[in-house]
């Protein structure tokens, strides 16, 4: 027959070819799903420059951060030295020296900028550790239900009454000095609040249908959890942890003006504790007071703004204004 191999080969197999080409050209769960993020996050960004204070807020955590992470680059350590200070006590603000000085003649300007590291570390890895205990307390809580949560909310319930400074200036004062033990002060002393939303939030999540058909497939308790609800409440996650740095930065900032503080580093809450020790206040030295204040205000400002944008993004219900 025409087209038959004449010897006796059989003819070679191509119903194969386009079927592995099809495969091969099909996008992998995984490139999907990093679509799927870059696609949020690319619509969560435009929904957020429509948000003018929002975007003010955070313009001014761009340059306050930048400034943090470049001042060892042109303020050296020993600007914290007091016997190495470059003026005398208490100078006004003149060309040499833009924010005055301290009681030890060290530069109030540099202070300010070595402080802001102190002041937005703490903030951070405070306001995470806060959300984290939370997060995870609220998503056990409204998982489990029962006399479990029951008991966890009724201790939940018993750190939010009592005042977070209260408990975290009793912690500072029985542990050591340090900036460890005021970040662990804070963080566990601040998180009640993120519990309560997460837990209702979990418990509007879990009344969903795909959370029963991914039981129904075998899901266990931790599959659950981690896979479907932590990934719905990590949008409001986020808006709390904007929202509780500025508050982070706040309850260390009064540890630090009560003598709470790390001593050994310089922070903007420091800074006040010092002046006031110097008797800034009564003497009218009003340049060692207000930089360091002003410096909380705005960052504290910063962030909420950013915080309010965010949940304003997340949740347009809220009507938060632009």
């Amino acid at each position: 027959m025409p087209g038959t191999p004449t010897d006796g080969t059989a003819p070679p197999q191509t119903t194969g070819a386009p079927a592995a080409t099809a495969k091969a050209a099909a996008p992998s769960a995984s490139s999907l799903m990093w679509a799927r993020r870059r696609a949020s996050v690319s619509r969560f960004w435009r929904q957020y420059r429509t948000h003018r204070a929002g975007l003010i807020g955070l313009a001014g955590l761009a340059v306050i951060a930048l400034i943090a992470l470049t001042s060892p680059l042109f303020i050296g350590g020993d600007v914290q030295s007091v016997t190495d200070a470059p003026g005398t006590a208490l100078e006004s603000p003149s060309g040499e020296f833009p924010l005055g000085t301290d009681q030890f003649g060290r530069s109030l300007l540099g202070l300010l900028i070595w402080g802001a590291r102190i002041s937005l570390v703490v903030g951070l890895l405070a306001a995470a550790l806060s959300v984290a205990i939370g997060t995870l307390v609220g998503i056990v809580a409204g998982h489990f239900g029962g006399w479990f949560a029951t008991v966890v909310m009724r201790i939940t319930d018993w750190f939010l009454v009592m005042p977070a400074l209260v408990l975290a200036i009793v912690l500072a004062t029985v542990m050591s000095r340090s900036i460890w033990t005021v970040i662990l002060a804070i963080g566990v002393t601040s998180w009640p609040t993120t519990a309560r939303l997460v837990r209702a939030q979990t418990i509007a999540i879990e009344s969903r249908p795909y959370i029963e058909r991914a039981r129904a497939l075998g899901g266990g308790h931790g599959h659950v959890m981690t896979r479907h609800v932590l990934p719905n409440v990590m949008p409001l996650v986020l808006a709390q942890t904007t929202l509780g740095i500025s508050t982070a930065i706040l309850t260390e900032a009064t540890l630090a003006f009560l003598g709470l503080g790390d001593p050994s580093v310089v922070s903007w809450g420091g800074m006040l504790q010092d002046a006031r020790e110097a008797g800034a206040v009564s003497s009218g030295h009003w340049w060692y007071l207000a930089p360091p204040g002003i410096a909380i205000a705005v960052v504290a400002l910063a962030f909420t703004l950013c915080g309010r944008a965010i949940e304003a993004v997340l949740n347009p219900k809220l009507g938060v204004s632009r």
